[in-house]
């Protein structure tokens, strides 16, 4: 305890900010979004102002500030958005499960290549239909014009993987089949 007696003032302070900024962030009185980040920076503003004198921990001080100032754009949507959760482990723990039930569907051990070519969708619409699986009457109020924008965005992605698979498949017929296009004279003779 001696020799660690000069370290336990900084300890001290520092300590007391870092409680400070989990209580902030953990929010139990339910504030608002606004609110949240006002206290939140009033709090990396003292810390700023103050930390010359923490020592051996102004180094750590400054870590924490550098990492609160990289997440500070998303780091308070959760207060603003109802139901987000506020932590990754929420948000991880769903990828994960459709991760584990995708495997489990198709039988595959790894990724299945749909969730490349069409993740946007299907993974909004899992986590949709987990939370309140859809009715009758929602599925006829979906914007035609908007499911024909979202499936000419997602065509690309398709026609290039087929494209992948008929090179991998016979490489020499593709290839033969791309050089007679490029000989054909772009003029009718």
């Amino acid at each position: 305890m001696e020799r660690t007696a000069a370290l336990w003032p900084d300890i001290e302070r520092v300590y007391g900010w870092v409680h400070r900024a989990a209580h902030i962030l953990g929010n139990e009185g339910g504030e608002d979004a606004a609110v949240v980040r006002r206290r939140f920076d009033g709090l990396v503003g003292a810390m700023a102002r103050h930390g010359a004198g923490t020592g051996s921990l102004e180094e750590a001080l400054d870590y924490f500030r550098k990492v609160a100032r990289s997440y500070r754009p998303g780091l308070f949507h959760c207060y603003a958005v109802p139901d987000l959760p506020r932590t990754n482990n929420g948000l991880e723990q769903m990828f994960g499960s459709q991760r584990y039930h995708e495997r489990r569907a198709t039988g595959r051990r790894s990724a299945s290549p749909a969730a490349v070519l069409r993740g946007e969708v299907r993974l909004i619409a899992a986590a949709a239909t987990r939370q309140r699986p859809p009715k009758a009457s929602d599925l006829g109020r979906v914007s035609r014009e908007r499911w024909r924008d979202l499936r000419s965005r997602l065509e690309p992605r398709r026609r290039a993987r087929t494209l992948r698979t008929r090179f991998r498949r016979d490489p020499d017929a593709y290839l033969a089949t791309l050089e007679q296009r490029a000989c054909q004279p772009a003029l009718p003779p």
